[in-house]
């Protein structure tokens, strides 16, 4: 099952989003901090997309981020947050956020970014048929 990792320190929110998740057939790996968003990490190395709220209690969604894409390249990362001025989405594009949305979000739209980046991370990938000798 293609895992994602949700970040949000907000309950309700957090809760929302995993439900839709589940719904879409991810395994939702919640985390309420950015220091146990990173330890989630370790213990989940296959975690495809990471979703991240950028106002945390301890550090912020943007150095998460960086800490992430300093070990992982390739995992899908979303910025999901209430801060929408352009600065804000400049800086989590460039601190290795793969996409940006603001709250409040459509969950059928998030659910489509996390396709999109499972996709391109290779989590969608088709067995060839072709290959198997049977």
């Amino acid at each position: 099952m293609k895992k994602v990792l949700i970040l949000e320190d907000e309950v309700s929110i957090r809760s929302f989003v995993v439900i839709n998740l589940k719904r879409a057939g991810y395994e939702a790996i919640e985390a309420g901090t950015g220091m146990e968003a990173l330890e989630q990490l370790k213990n989940h190395p296959d975690v495809g997309v990471a979703i991240l709220d950028v106002m945390l209690p301890d550090i912020d969604g943007f150095e998460v981020c960086r800490n992430i894409r300093a070990t992982d390249k390739q995992i899908g990362i979303i910025m999901l947050t209430a801060r929408s001025q352009e600065m804000d989405k400049v800086t989590g594009l460039m601190t290795g956020a793969d996409d940006y949305i603001t709250k409040p979000f459509s969950p059928a739209e998030l659910t489509a970014r996390i396709d999109a980046l499972y996709r391109r991370v290779g989590g969608d990938q088709a067995v060839d048929l072709s290959l198997i000798h049977i």
